[in-house]
């Protein structure tokens, strides 16, 4: 597997790769329109950016999740989440491109992993249930479809295999808005678009088939056998 991020738009274009094969165990993953009354659709939202089919990367990095960030785009961290945010929008904002590592133990809510979650309609929000759309404001979402469901799987570029998830999201006003998820359940890594903005469709996908989590999985696992240690000592402690 490869650690380094070499993420020119060529290398991580090159990356990106939609097979049409079972998500079988998860990280198994890990191995191998309109609105209502003519309202624009997500197609259709605008701010101003200028439509990119693919964008030069920088390799950024948070708790050892490495992964490319556009020319151009900044980067803010809260809430458990690194998001890259594009030149129109604002911190973790409308068309970020949000990472986070241990996604649905921080959640509160086991989401995305629990059950079947993000094969599910609504399994594009995991308690955040607003309309995202920027014409939006004051419209709750209604239904969702899931246009891209399984099995699709994108390969990172650490060879990992993610699910791979898109849903449209109409509000009850017509407004609505596109959401993008790749998730590795055995990892418990998701790279998540809350709101598309439609000027970036390529390059998410390239964003995230940069992704390299084999850092973040050897902290992970160190963090983990240190936490069975400390078990045994108790267990130990205990039993003495």
């Amino acid at each position: 597997m490869s650690e380094a991020l070499g993420l020119k738009a060529a290398a991580a274009a090159a990356g990106l790769l939609l097979l049409a094969a079972g998500c079988g165990g998860g990280d198994g993953g890990d191995g191998g329109g309109d609105g209502a009354g003519g309202a624009p659709s997500v197609e259709d939202a605008y701010t101003g950016a200028v439509p990119a089919a693919s964008a030069s990367l920088s390799g950024t990095s948070f708790e050892g999740v490495a992964i490319g960030m556009p020319e151009g785009w900044s980067r803010s961290e809260g809430g458990g989440r690194v998001c890259l945010d594009p030149p129109e929008g604002g911190d973790c904002g409308y068309g970020s491109v949000q990472v986070y590592p241990k996604a649905a133990e921080r959640n509160g809510r086991d989401w995305p992993a629990k059950g079947t979650a993000f094969n599910e309609s609504d399994g594009w929000q995991g308690g955040d249930a607003s309309c995202r759309a920027p014409e939006g404001e004051g419209q709750k979402p209604g239904g969702a479809e899931l246009a891209v469901g399984p099995p699709e799987v994108t390969e990172h570029a650490d060879g990992l295999k993610s699910h791979h998830r898109v849903w449209e999201v109409e509000c009850d006003g017509g407004a609505s808005f596109e959401v993008r998820m790749w998730f590795l359940p055995e990892s418990d890594v998701m790279v998540y678009v809350p709101a598309v903005d439609p000027a970036y469709g390529p390059v998410y996908d390239q964003v995230a088939a940069s992704m390299d989590v084999t850092e973040y999985k050897k902290a992970r696992a160190e963090e983990q056998k240190k936490q069975e240690e400390k078990k045994e000592e108790k267990k130990e402690e205990k039993e003495d």
